[in-house]
């Protein structure tokens, strides 16, 4: 029997969070104002996301945006953590099945012909049927070990990322059909240290060549991953599911595995790339403040961390639903706990 009111309160935050599904949490904190009161003192709700996803420590500060753009005042941080970390809990929690999370190319280290050989050609399926072939080439070099890297930008600022998937080029209009794969691959994750500006992505008037490490700050490294010289859909399996704070893959191309006849010197060329997880709600954003990182959730869609030109307007469509319901939801909670 637990007579001493901190034994009790130890003794409950210890049941309270081996609750792993935070649907559970939810309804416990639904029982009674004190129960309520109790989740939001003892934070279970970031720790029930922490516990899962250790990179979220990456945040140093939360905060929620209202529609006039300003910080809400209106909640102290204890229960602006508890309303953000509730609902990230539900996108990073729930089962899902993983699809294709890229939205826009962002550039590459080097590309041979411009725009002919882009990147924005490895975002698109290949078609056996089509008589052009659609693929990114490196520019030559006579370095077998010389690297280069793709950038993409993926449709959410936080991502689930389970899988990259890669189709090497092979060049059947040249003799012997080579296979330009590289040799191996690795994959970083991580955000943008300002806002990437609309003009400064690839086009067709723009290489968008923003590349360089220093604009970007990297949260995490994959392993290493062997490439097969194949021309097929490659897949790279990361070991767990990770989540992407920033929502930027840099997708690292290690080596050269084929010399073109024509000039004697090394090229890398891809036909496909995706990368597979989840893209959680848009209104979960990720927003650089001096030297720490900011968790902010948007209250209305349209002040959302993804720029409307970086959304299709059914990807906008479809964030407003799952928004109002994720709303309602925690509108429910509110009503129904006092």
């Amino acid at each position: 029997m637990l007579d001493n009111p901190a034994d009790l309160a130890r003794a409950s935050a210890t049941l309270f969070s081996m609750l792993d599904d935070p649907a559970d949490l939810a309804r416990a904190s639904a029982v009674s104002r004190s129960w309520r009161q109790f989740v939001i003192a003892n934070q279970l709700s970031k720790l029930q996301c922490l516990r899962a996803f250790p990179e979220l420590f990456a945040f140093t500060h939360v905060d929620v945006t209202t529609t006039s753009g300003y910080s809400s005042s209106s909640l102290d941080q204890p229960h602006r953590e508890h309303r953000v970390y509730t609902h990230l809990a539900q996108g990073l929690l729930s089962e899902y099945k993983p699809r294709d999370c890229i939205i826009h190319c962002i550039g590459a280290s080097t590309t041979d012909s411009f725009p002919e050989e882009s990147i924005q050609n490895t975002i698109e399926p290949v078609d056996p049927v089509e008589v052009r072939p659609s693929y990114w080439s490196s520019r030559s070099n006579g370095d077998p070990d010389a690297p280069e890297c793709l950038i993409y930008r993926l449709q959410a600022d936080l991502c689930l990322v389970d899988e990259i998937k890669m189709q090497p080029f092979k060049a059947f209009f040249q003799l012997g059909d080579p296979i330009y794969s590289a040799k191996s691959i690795q994959f970083q994750m991580g955000y943008p240290r300002s806002p990437l500006r609309p003009e400064a992505l690839v086009s067709d008037e723009n290489e968008g060549q923003l590349i360089d490490d220093r604009n970007y700050v990297w949260t995490y490294t994959s392993p290493q991953f062997p490439m097969l010289q194949e021309n097929v859909l490659q897949s790279f399996k990361l070991p767990c599911p990770v989540l992407c704070i920033g929502g930027v893959v840099k997708v690292e191309l290690l080596g050269r595995a084929q010399k073109q006849e024509l000039d004697g010197l090394y090229y890398v060329c891809v036909s496909h790339v995706q990368i597979l997880g989840k893209p959680l709600s848009r209104e979960l954003g990720v927003v650089p403040r001096g030297n720490g990182l900011v968790l902010n959730y948007y209250l209305d869609p349209r002040t959302c961390g993804i720029p409307r030109c970086e959304s299709s307007g059914d990807d906008a469509a479809a964030d407003g639903i799952a928004w109002r319901r994720t709303s309602g939801i925690l509108e429910w909670r509110e009503g129904v706990e006092g």
